[in-house]
């Protein structure tokens, strides 16, 4: 094939995310992070002999609850098993949903508008987890390998979406959108970095244009979105050196190497035969009734898509719009929405809450809206503004108050002027350089005249001074 052959990415993705259930899907074993190894342990999640599971409820209504959100259908499932031969279960198989599952179809908007179309998300248990030890952290090399099974047997629900996806940046969407989704519901708390979210690529290209496949490798457990970027551009990059070249892409899984930066062979690709499923004979089907079905769907909250449309719209901004999208992820759009509804600048109160309400205790709606009247009106500056929020999310109390207390005062007249003047003498070639039409150094004198006035000066003022001075 010809090196200089445009190519394209078809990307899928596997989601595998921990229920936010107190037990585990089979047994009463606590479902929770960082406990002592193998402490979480019992008789059936470890596969002995005469035991038998039960199935946990809770983690079917949270499978369920992320189906409606995805507008899945929900249908009678059947439990079956997956049979292979590694150490993280000790019952050498894992319960899984196959042909049978609890959600079908479906599809997810992304904030730029697109649609991911979603094949499936079932129900099944987790794994334990192994931990290689010896200088690779791989079984390739490993001393010796420590088994903790304290995972193993915590619900989870794998969402498998169709092959929509074209690039890194896209796949990044998607996992963001579900991510903010799946917390919404209540389903998980999502966490990559204690492995409640995790992610499985499966990549191949094929000439532009061509609506056919080509082999397709699937790189495993990807624990940051991240590492998820930059697994997926390092395997289309290498895919394609490999076509260009002439070679042939193998059917295959997979390791992200994070540290080197680049995919390497796991294994061989399993496929369904290679599991031998067959219907787990210790469980019933799983049929919801109508009832139940509807009760999950009345239940269910805003999801972020309808919020981000409803913010957008009062905003009058599109729904892509990264202040729209951060004001929703921050969930700060109800309080942006009240302060509108109280005449605040719609995107001053976007910037204020994306910018400063970060991580800090949420101001109600009044003085909020109060602050960024005073800041639209010339009372206070903006860097003003933001120490008055800062204290405001702190101790709380009323924005005029606090502004009066630390001896805020906008500048103005002759004091403004006469600060201007002052900075453009100490900077002329600057200044030529601004009356000739570099008009970027606005910003180098506002930053000047605020800095003399000690943050008291408005900058659209200064900005407006120098215009005017520049003639």
């Amino acid at each position: 094939m010809p090196a200089a052959m445009n190519w394209e990415a078809v990307i899928g993705l596997e989601v595998h995310c921990e229920l936010a259930t107190a037990t585990k899907l089979f047994c009463g074993c606590p479902n929770v992070f960082g406990s002592e190894p193998n402490t979480n342990v019992c008789p059936v999640c470890l596969g002995l002999p005469g035991s038998l599971p039960v199935l946990n409820r809770q983690a079917a209504e949270l499978a369920m609850r992320i189906g409606t959100a995805l507008g899945c259908e929900i249908r009678p499932s059947v439990f079956a098993r997956k049979n292979y031969f590694y150490p993280d279960m000790p019952k050498d198989y894992q319960v899984s949903q196959y042909d049978q599952p609890i959600n079908l179809g479906g599809s997810l908007a992304l904030p730029d508008g697109s649609t991911v179309g979603i094949t499936r998300a079932h129900l099944e248990e987790d794994t334990g987890k192994t931990t290689h030890v010896g200088e690779s952290g791989r079984i390739h090399g490993a001393d010796y390998a420590l088994v903790d099974y304290n995972r193993a047997g915590v619900p989870l629900v794998e969402i498998v979406s169709e092959p929509d996806l074209r690039s890194a940046e896209a796949a990044k969407a998607y996992v963001n959108e579900l991510r903010a989704l799946l917390v919404a519901v209540g389903a998980s708390d999502a966490r990559m970095e204690e492995g409640s979210l995790r992610v499985d690529a499966n990549v191949s290209v094929r000439p532009a244009g061509s609506d056919r496949f080509g082999t397709r490798a699937e790189i495993k457990n990807l624990n940051s979105v991240r590492s998820l970027v930059r697994a997926i551009e390092h395997e289309i990059a290498r895919q394609v050196a490999v076509l260009a070249e002439g070679g042939r892409v193998l059917q295959e899984t997979r390791h992200w190497d994070d540290t080197a930066g680049r995919t390497s062979t796991l294994r061989s690709k399993e496929e369904a035969e290679d599991y031998r499923y067959f219907p787990e004979p210790d469980l019933v089907p799983l049929a919801p009734d109508e009832g139940w079905r509807a009760r999950v769907g009345a239940a269910l909250p805003m999801l972020p898509s309808r919020r981000r449309a409803r913010l957008a719209a009062a905003a009058g901004l599109p729904e892509a719009d990264p202040l729209v999208v951060t004001v929703v992820g921050l969930d700060l759009d109800e309080l942006v929405l009240d302060a509108v509804a109280r005449g605040a600048e719609p995107r001053l109160a976007l910037n204020r809450a994306a910018n400063e309400l970060a991580g800090r205790a949420l101001v109600a709606a009044d003085p909020f809206a109060a602050l960024l009247a005073m800041e639209v009106d010339g009372r206070l500056t903006a860097t003003q503004a933001k120490a008055v929020l800062a204290e405001m999310a702190e101790r709380g109390g009323d924005p005029e108050a606090i502004a009066r207390d630390k001896g805020f005062e906008v500048l103005g007249g002759d004091t403004l002027e006469a600060a201007v003047e002052e900075v453009l003498a100490a900077h002329p070639g600057e200044w030529q350089r601004f009356v000739a039409g570099e008009a970027k150094l606005a910003g180098f004198f506002v930053g000047k005249v605020m800095a003399a006035t000690g943050g008291r000066a408005d900058g659209r003022a200064v900005t407006a001074l120098l215009r005017q001075r520049a003639g």
